[in-house]
């Protein structure tokens, strides 16, 4: 049978219609934000490598442990971070003392791509750290402990990278915490996670958690055990909770 040619030309405007429309549909994809700037992409809204500061929201606690904010445990020689023993800190303002809540410092909370490192001197005349930029240094044994970053480790005198966080496409937070390192009573203990010499053994766990690209919330954990000093083999679990605001 033969075509008719109205026919053959309609066929032929309805193909030439739907290319057009294809096209435009494949534009549309990419639309601009009002700036005129592109759309993120969901890796890139993953977050990546974070640069900027972990801000701490402060630890709550009333008749039992922490409830929700950042907190400090310690697991005393010999046991186990799921079984403890914790160690009781006859300070804490918690009913269960083997939890010590933390309260944000002057910078707000951890600083990421740079340092945050002790004072000179590092402490008071009474053995205090001074160091007061991540944390507001909470009592510990009626001493107050501080927690800095340092390029340098004052424990074993090992260079260390500027702390270091990214979220995968997940959400997942990882990094490295090598520089952390707390002062008490006259005394400086790393803290950090990997080791300062990048190793994980012995309690000692890499920094993990939570980001959430849309409102900036983070959850992050890591453990480190103490080598040497009056703690020596006992191991500081911390958690640190609130928003990451980028520089």
């Amino acid at each position: 049978m033969r075509s008719h040619p109205r026919m053959a030309a309609l066929v032929a405007l309805l193909a030439a219609l739907v290319l057009v429309a294809a096209a435009c549909s494949s534009d549309d994809s990419g639309d601009d934000n009002d700036d005129g700037s592109s759309e993120t992409t969901e890796e890139a809204a993953a977050g990546g490598s974070l640069v900027g500061v972990f801000g701490v929201d402060a630890g709550e606690c009333a008749d039992a442990g922490v409830t929700s904010g950042s907190y400090f445990r310690m697991v005393q020689s010999g046991g186990t971070l799921e079984a403890g023993p914790f160690i009781d800190n006859a300070d804490s303002t918690c009913g269960d003392t083997t939890w010590t809540a933390l309260s944000p410092g002057t910078d707000g909370g951890l600083m990421t791509g740079d340092y945050q490192p002790q004072p000179d001197p590092a402490f008071d005349d009474a053995g205090n750290g001074l160091a007061a930029a991540i944390i507001e240094p909470p009592v510990f044994f009626a001493v107050g402990f501080a927690l800095a970053t340092n390029p340098v480790d004052p424990q074993t005198e090992t260079d260390t990278p500027a702390p270091e966080l990214s979220a995968d496409d997940s959400g997942v937070l990882s990094g490295d915490l090598s520089a952390a390192g707390v002062d008490w009573n006259g005394q400086s203990f790393n803290q950090g996670a990997p080791k300062p010499d990048g190793s994980t053994s012995d309690g000692t766990t890499a920094p993990l958690g939570t980001y959430d690209a849309d409102t900036g919330a983070y959850t992050l954990e890591w453990t480190s055990t103490i080598v040497g000093g009056a703690f020596d083999g006992f191991t500081g679990v911390w958690h640190l909770e609130g928003t990451f605001a980028a520089n």
